[in-house]
């Protein structure tokens, strides 16, 4: 799924006009529900499943092939690292959980220092030049969600508000250029 003609050149514009101050009434219950996990330390099994009903529900089954002992390892690690790279690598350890999964798992966290990385994103920003590399928006490396950390971080820093907020409008403005029915409703 593609995207249709763009009335932008750069980023900057166009997650001005697609900004939007409230976060989803799920995802903030969420990320709220979530805050007992971050002061732990690490994820439970069911704060992870819950977690990835809100991301991808298609994954549940891999989600559910780790132990509460891999989870807490892996989100523990993830969690009291300072190394970004390192972050990545444990979480992406778990079955289940690819990059765009990880990113998620971050963001719901940490909404005002991570965004959730996908594919419309990731195209949106490919179409306006913010991006050369992986056009398709598939496969994410490290590098490719490292970029796409340090382009929201820019602009969260620029505007004074959190990398989800502008994570989000990128998402929203895919939604109103994309090729297709991606989105119901």
């Amino acid at each position: 799924m593609g995207l249709r003609e763009l009335p932008y050149e750069k980023l900057e514009p166009l997650i001005r006009d697609y900004w939007c101050d409230e976060e989803l009434e799920n995802t903030a219950a969420l990320i709220k529900g979530l805050r007992v996990a971050r002061h732990r330390g690490y994820l439970t099994p069911k704060e992870l499943e819950e977690v990835c009903r809100w991301k991808s529900p298609r994954a549940i089954h891999h989600i559910r092939a780790n132990t509460a002992n891999q989870i807490r390892k892996a989100t523990s690690a993830a969690l009291r690292t300072s190394s970004e790279k390192r972050r990545l690598e444990a979480l992406t350890s778990l079955n289940g959980v690819s990059i765009p999964m990880a990113s998620a798992v971050l963001m719901l966290l940490y909404p005002k220092r991570y965004g959730v990385i996908d594919i419309r994103v990731w195209q949106l920003m490919h179409k306006v030049g913010a991006v050369t590399k992986n056009p398709r928006g598939i496969g994410f490396t490290f590098q490719n969600w490292y970029q796409f950390l340090m382009i929201i971080r820019y602009f969260a820093r620029k505007f004074g508000v959190s990398a989800r907020l502008v994570e989000r409008a990128l998402f929203s403005a895919h939604k109103k250029y994309q090729h297709g029915r991606l989105y119901l409703g």
